[in-house]
């Protein structure tokens, strides 16, 4: 997206000091990683509001203790460097209107569910990490992009406009980082190879 400062963190410095002194990483690098870890910590929670109930039962207590654990390290790092971050407030069906209803009132099938929970959480995480790594995403595209996905993914809207799909195309594009994420800890996991399918699917759609 040629957004501004995307080189001011280098990921594979910051990896390999959090491996042996997290209290020598700079202001700016720990801003970075207790702004990520927060946002992933309570990612889950608000993308299961958005899910049918049975997923959502049946996915919020680990996303839970999972949450303790990364506010947990957030924490550590945060009184090693000094430094102060607050997590990011990501939107739930309740808080939102499209047209004066909910976003939910013309989606149905869990496929359907699980790509506008996709599309709407990823851009706010996405500004918020974004913020935190120092990287200069405008404002305004942020607003429009969450607008926009928001009216098409409930079906209001027939389109994307090409920006905006285009900035949802990369963001759909973690289907490489769920795959990661089980192969690193060996999870072989079917619910992570759902997600996969299912953000590559629509990745390749908006290409």
């Amino acid at each position: 997206m040629d957004f501004d400062g995307v080189d001011r963190i280098d990921g594979a410095d910051v990896a390999a000091t959090l491996r042996t002194d997290p209290a020598g990483l700079s202001p700016r690098e720990a801003e970075s990683v207790v702004g990520v870890l927060l946002g992933d910590a309570v990612y889950s929670e608000p993308f299961c509001a958005w899910m049918p109930t049975w997923y959502e039962l049946a996915v919020v207590p680990l996303a839970r203790v999972l949450e303790r654990r990364l506010r947990t390290i957030a924490r550590e790092v945060a009184a090693a460097t000094g430094v102060v971050v607050t997590a990011p407030r990501l939107s739930r069906p309740r808080d939102t209107l499209v047209a004066g209803r909910s976003p939910l009132a013309g989606v149905s099938g869990f496929r359907e569910r699980f790509v506008l929970a996709a599309a709407v959480t990823h851009v706010e995480w996405f500004g918020h990490a974004a913020a935190a790594d120092g990287i200069d995403v405008p404002a305004a595209l942020l607003d429009r992009t969450r607008r926009e996905t928001l009216a098409y993914y409930a079906g209001i809207r027939p389109t994307l406009s090409p920006r905006v799909r285009r900035f949802q195309h990369l963001l759909f594009s973690d289907d490489d980082w769920v795959r990661d994420v089980d192969a690193a800890y060996g999870l072989d996991s079917w619910l992570f190879a759902l997600w996969a399918r299912l953000l590559g699917a629509e990745r390749r759609r908006l290409a």
